[in-house]
């Protein structure tokens, strides 16, 4: 198969910042229930923070920076003995709520007081390198069973008005699952809403970098995201990404992207939106739907779009008359408006965004996520949430010195 490239000039470069962004990661406990060998954050038993000391950082966030949504983290939120407080006072204050879960502590009860609280969706955190009780060394296909059913809870509990999407950081020995993951979250697109790849990195302690914080040496040992047995693993990139989910759909084409700090040909935040049903895929949405959307809903809500609701993601013939003014619209009506079979049944849309974090260069210098959405208030500013264990080590960001010198 001939790798289509992804280049910026195809996709709407998404027009997230750090003052104006579609979402702001917040972390009320970094205590957590399960050990994930991808995760960012050191678990904390004593980790659970005061309501009063959130709603505090809320407001700091207020100030600070326009947003959609607040995706609620940790640590695992889901044990956080002020959840559902929490998650009433986010939606109170015009803020879409998300939670980021494992789902271990998940309960039909829970998803009822959750929904009744206002939340608007779930981020399912699943993959095969967690250490969760019942489910150690199942393949990420042998998960699929996990991740139906926290589907279905979701769907039932919440009573179709919380969206659903499912997280897994992939690994070098679980890229050659994303076309079985891709096609798993296509069958169930009537309950799962969006599937998220997150492609695995570890600071490595012996590399070819010198670490450094304010110019003092530094060991990343000390870091959580620093795994001895990772040492040699070799970094996945967007583009393997696609040409995994082209083996299994050729016509997979992206929309919308983020790029690099140092590389504007880096696809940071890669998003696709596919439309159809568990049967048939009718196409994808182009880069000016995406940018229509974007701005059209800044121009109405004063904010960058985040989730949507379930509501609008099942029924997308509410957006037909867009076909007029939209190429990509106007494919997927017209395959839609010649199968009459077709016309009785639901349209959804669901999405499939990969994540890719830090890249460091040969020079040293560190490619983050220009724009990203999941930037944490932490002393006084935004910082990259995926970065707050370096600050909380060694009170600063590490750079890195090619130990040969620069090329």
């Amino acid at each position: 198969m001939k790798t289509r490239p992804l280049t910026p000039e195809k996709y709407y470069r998404l027009p997230w910042n750090l003052a104006d962004n579609a979402i702001t990661w917040l972390e009320p406990t970094t205590k957590c229930n399960l050990y994930c060998e991808g995760c960012y954050r050191e678990n904390d038993p004593g980790g659970h923070r005061s309501l009063d000391d959130v709603i505090r950082e809320l407001e700091e966030v207020k100030r600070l920076r326009r947003t959609d949504g607040i995706s609620i983290a940790g640590g695992e939120p889901l044990i956080y003995p002020d959840i559902v407080e929490l998650v009433r006072y986010v939606v109170k204050q015009g803020w879409k709520a998300i939670i980021n879960s494992n789902g271990q502590a998940l309960t039909p009860e829970l998803v009822r007081d959750l929904r009744d609280a206002g939340l608007t969706g779930f981020t399912m955190h699943v993959d095969s390198h967690q250490k969760r009780p019942g489910w150690q060394d199942k393949t990420e296909e042998e998960l699929n069973e996990l991740r139906e059913k926290l589907a279905q809870m979701i769907f039932e509990e919440g009573k179709g008005k919380i969206a659903c999407a499912f997280n897994a950081t992939i690994y070098r020995d679980t890229l050659k699952d994303i076309p079985m993951l891709t096609k798993w979250a296509h069958a169930n697109m009537d309950i799962v809403h969006t599937m998220v790849y997150i492609l695995f990195r570890s600071a490595r302690r012996q590399g070819q970098f010198d670490t450094f914080v304010h110019g003092n040496k530094v060991d990343v040992g000390q870091l959580v995201y620093q795994l001895d047995h990772q040492e040699g693993h070799l970094d996945i990139v967007s583009q393997e990404v696609a040409d995994e989910i082209r083996s299994v759909y050729p016509e997979h084409e992206p929309c919308a992207y983020l790029n690099g700090t140092e590389d504007p040909l880096s696809m940071k935040w890669l998003l696709t939106l596919r439309v159809g049903n568990k049967d048939e895929l009718l196409g994808y949405m182009d880069s000016k739907f995406a940018e229509m959307m974007q701005v059209i809903h800044h121009l109405f809500f004063g904010t960058y779009l985040a989730y949507t609701r379930p509501w609008l993601m099942k029924h997308v013939q509410v957006l037909f008359p867009l076909a007029i003014f939209n190429k990509g619209m106007r494919k997927i009506f017209l395959r839609w408006l010649f199968s009459p079979k077709r016309w009785t049944q639901s349209v959804d849309i669901q999405s499939i965004m990969v994540i890719q974090p830090c890249d460091i260069f040969d020079d040293g210098r560190q490619n983050m996520c220009d724009g990203c959405p999941d930037a944490i208030f932490h002393k006084g500013k935004m910082v990259w949430s995926c970065r707050v264990d370096e600050l909380e080590k060694f009170g600063g960001f590490l750079s890195c010195a090619p130990r040969q010198g620069c090329k």
